[in-house]
């Protein structure tokens, strides 16, 4: 089980029967993870000049991320500037490991498999004493996988519910009171995460992560689990209307755009109220059973 290479058997369970939505942080012990993704394979990585330049950001707070032209030569990630920003202080992401690497393509493919959840891969490096990302929230339950030296994590309790997709993302529904407010009552936790530790982190909780550490660097690992909702559900029920002719008709631009599109909504309602009890839930459960294990990049 690709699960049981991030989480004890406890932690295994919790996710796959409960979902928690505290976080929770858990030894892991020595798995062939670790024999696999170590520091170093990571930084040769990240330092070989082979990363496509789309998937790194650069960042150093409290400084925005910077521009891609500067890990980049003729079209092309450059592995010295790249290097040179992160012993300035700078932390790198490398996006999407689970496109690139093949062991972390098998780890996220085996975790969709048992979750029925597809998810990315990013690594993060960050050099002592420094900062990438500040305060924000996420849209996905994450497993914060801590590979090399300690990250410390503030956290704060969701200020939305159940964040997804681009409804309540931190950044849309951003309001500069935000940090001078949880920085003035405290974070609710406070994690300081370790190498062998694994962090669970459910979506919508406020992060702050940084590098306390003056001499250690910080790996780690964020496996994003892009979570299963009902509206999921409700798309899969109305895409099934494709294969009714009537939902395949044109419809004039002058319904759209005069008085007659409020009927043409009353009339799609009703022939979708039709289509949908005409469902059997019990075929297409079978049908999204398979879905679910093998859909990629579905959006939480």
């Amino acid at each position: 089980m690709s699960l049981s290479l991030l989480l004890p058997e406890d932690g295994v369970t919790g996710l796959l029967r409960g979902w928690p939505d505290e976080p929770h942080v858990f030894e892991r012990g020595v798995t062939a993870f670790e024999e696999t993704v170590t520091e170093d394979f990571l930084a040769n990585y990240a330092f070989s000049g082979c990363v496509p330049p789309q998937e790194i950001a650069v960042m150093k707070a409290p400084g925005p991320s910077l521009n891609q032209n500067s890990h980049m030569t003729n079209g092309r990630t450059d592995a010295a500037k790249l290097r040179g920003l992160h012993s300035s202080g700078h932390t790198i992401r490398l996006g999407n490991l689970q496109r690139v690497v093949p062991y972390l393509a098998a780890v996220s493919q085996g975790i969709q498999q048992e979750t029925g959840c597809s998810n990315y891969v990013h690594a993060f490096l960050t050099p002592p004493g420094n900062q990438g990302l500040r305060h924000h929230w996420d849209q996905q339950m994450a497993l914060v996988v801590q590979i090399a030296g300690i990250k410390r994590w503030p956290l704060w309790r969701p200020p939305v519910e159940s964040p997804m997709r681009d409804f309540n993302e931190s950044w849309r529904v951003w309001r500069d009171h935000f940090v001078p407010e949880w920085e003035a009552t405290g974070p609710d936790l406070v994690i300081d995460l370790r190498a062998g530790q694994t962090l669970l982190l459910p979506r919508g909780w406020v992060h702050n992560p940084h590098v306390a550490h003056k001499t250690r660097s910080s790996a780690h690992l964020t496996f994003a689990i892009r979570e299963r909702t009902p509206l999921w559900l409700a798309e899969k029920l109305v895409a099934e209307a494709i294969k009714d002719p009537a939902f395949r008709r044109t419809i004039r631009p002058a319904d759209i755009t005069g008085p007659t599109l409020a009927e043409r909504l009353r009339e799609t309602r009703r022939a979708l109220h039709q289509h949908l009890d005409g469902l059997d839930p019990d075929a297409l459960a079978n049908t999204l059973r398979q879905v679910a294990k093998t859909e990629l990049e579905y959006t939480t």
